[in-house]
């Protein structure tokens, strides 16, 4: 049963990611979180794996059917810093994790990071037709824009999360579906430098390879709907879906801090 729901959440996290553009990995790692089979690094892993699937797929589908609304120079040059981000933020995990004598206690930490970005990012959505933007274009800025969004994502295991639209609305003043694009590329760079980092580290987590093989699909599959899906609904939709997400999200970061408290 346990492995259904997994699979099932694999899926429709991963509908609702490439729609909003949040890679999906902020509502797998803390749900899977909550049913407590598995190890905090293990669920980061598998939630990774997924998010980079869905991620590759959709990016990829995109710019074969020239329906691709990256702006390739800025979301490059920040994927870059998100790329190294990545390799920071896994490195990051490991010295946090070895502070605590339970390894699981980390997913306190990452639990209420979670919640406090995700709280901040609520704030700014639901204002955010009143907040001026910017347009930031210089490549060392957009780099480290990039950096410090890579070291979140990858030490959350999330993969990217909804930090990467309030960046685009605010500082590349994006609309919300080009922002959705541009954030699932900067994802995608994110989270193949963390995977590459992992497997050249031999840190590899033991994980049930039947259940993760079908998760991975599962993000694939999600990522093909969700982009029939977002072509369907306009920008306000989409936004409204977001907000909802967000209300879930924290009400399970409160639920995973407490339990590994």
């Amino acid at each position: 049963m346990a492995s259904i729901l997994f699979i099932l959440v694999s899926f429709l996290a991963s509908v609702v990611g490439c729609i909003c553009g949040i890679g999906g990995g902020v509502i797998i790692k803390p749900v899977l979180d909550a049913f407590g089979l598995y190890p905090v690094s293990t669920i980061s892993f598998m939630s990774g794996c997924i998010v980079l699937s869905m991620t590759a797929y959709s990016v990829l589908k995109a710019q074969l059917a020239h329906e691709s609304a990256i702006e390739k120079g800025t979301s490059t040059w920040l994927g870059i810093g998100a790329a190294a981000g990545g390799l920071a933020g896994k490195q990051l995990f490991d010295v946090v994790k070895g502070l605590f004598e339970h390894p699981d206690t980390v997913g306190a930490v990452q639990a209420a990071a979670l919640l406090a970005i995700t709280l901040a990012t609520a704030i700014y959505t639901a204002n955010k037709a009143r907040i001026p933007t910017i347009r930031v274009k210089n490549p060392g800025v957009c780099i480290m824009i990039g950096l410090a969004l890579g070291v979140m994502s990858s030490f959350l295991g999330i993969g990217g999360g909804p930090i990467n639209l309030v960046v685009l609305y605010f500082f590349f003043s994006m609309e919300t579906k080009t922002a959705a694009q541009n954030s699932l590329y900067i994802i995608l760079l994110s989270q193949l430098a963390s995977l590459l980092l992992t497997l050249c580290s031999g840190k590899v987590p033991q994980f049930p390879p039947v259940l993760f093989a079908c998760m991975v699909c599962c993000g694939i599959l999600g990522g093909a709907v969700g982009r029939k899906i977002n072509k369907k609904i306009d920008s306000q939709s989409v936004s409204k879906l977001f907000l909802g997400l967000l209300v879930v999200i924290m009400a399970i970061c409160c639920y995973n801090f407490f339990r590994y408290c």
